[in-house]
């Protein structure tokens, strides 16, 4: 039974991932962000418990990457079709407006990003490529933002579908691309060995104070500007 442990996490990243898709379809688009954030909780645990028990499995790395698509690619998609919905720029066939479509090639990129992923053995230490649930943490949270008075302009941003479809052209860019990113995990506490990990650690510290969970898209911006710096200087 142990060794399923890691696996039954990684189907509660899925079922939240799930969970997102049916809460924004009801309107929920706060509730759906924060579901994607509980399947990122999930995502972190389940490594945890395959590394704690030492439960590793053929299946358990091939149901995270599935359970990926569907919490970081899939439901993210959702929550920007929603909001290029509400956008007042449409291309018709039939009357059919397929521009908030465009949404779903986020799924497309995320899909692709972890596919690569599990074949490519350079990323062992690090990411080539913007990993997956970092833009889906950065999608599921830009609903928190349109509810902080200090970020009022992002209300119109949430409607400008130039916005909208740069982040759906960026972000499925960074997923695929070769840029490298650096990972979160820290071998030790050398602050040289370690100082592109704590210059974000203090702004993020910093951004929370003043935004809340609103400076989620910003840390996430924060992170992908440092990735990109880092590798300039390389």
């Amino acid at each position: 039974m142990i060794k399923h442990i890691p696996n039954a996490i990684t189907c509660c990243n899925l079922l939240s991932g799930c969970i997102s898709i049916v809460l924004l379809c009801n309107g929920y688009v706060t509730a759906a962000g924060i579901m994607i954030f509980v399947a990122a909780i999930f995502d972190f645990f389940d490594g945890f418990a395959a590394r704690l028990l030492k439960a590793y499995s053929a299946i358990g790395a091939e149901l995270d990457s599935l359970s990926d698509v569907v919490s970081f690619g899939v439901a993210p998609s959702f929550i920007i079709y929603h909001y290029l919905q509400s956008t007042q720029v449409s291309v018709s066939i039939s009357s059919f407006n397929v521009i908030p479509f465009v949404a779903f090639l986020l799924a497309v990129f995320a899909e692709l990003r972890l596919a690569k992923f599990n074949v490519d053995d350079r990323q062992t230490t690090s990411f080539i490529g913007l990993p997956t649930p970092a833009m889906g943490l950065f999608v599921a949270s830009l609903p928190f933002t349109l509810q902080n008075e200090n970020l009022a302009f992002m209300g119109g941003l949430m409607t400008n579908i130039y916005f909208l479809l740069s982040v759906v052209a960026i972000f499925s860019y960074l997923m695929v691309s070769e840029i490298p990113f650096f990972s979160l995990k820290i071998k030790n506490l050398r602050f040289k060995e370690n100082i592109h990990i704590y210059v974000l650690a203090a702004f993020a510290v910093i951004s929370f104070i003043i935004l809340g969970f609103a400076a989620i898209p910003f840390v996430m911006l924060f992170y992908i500007i440092e990735a990109i710096c880092l590798n300039l200087r390389a």
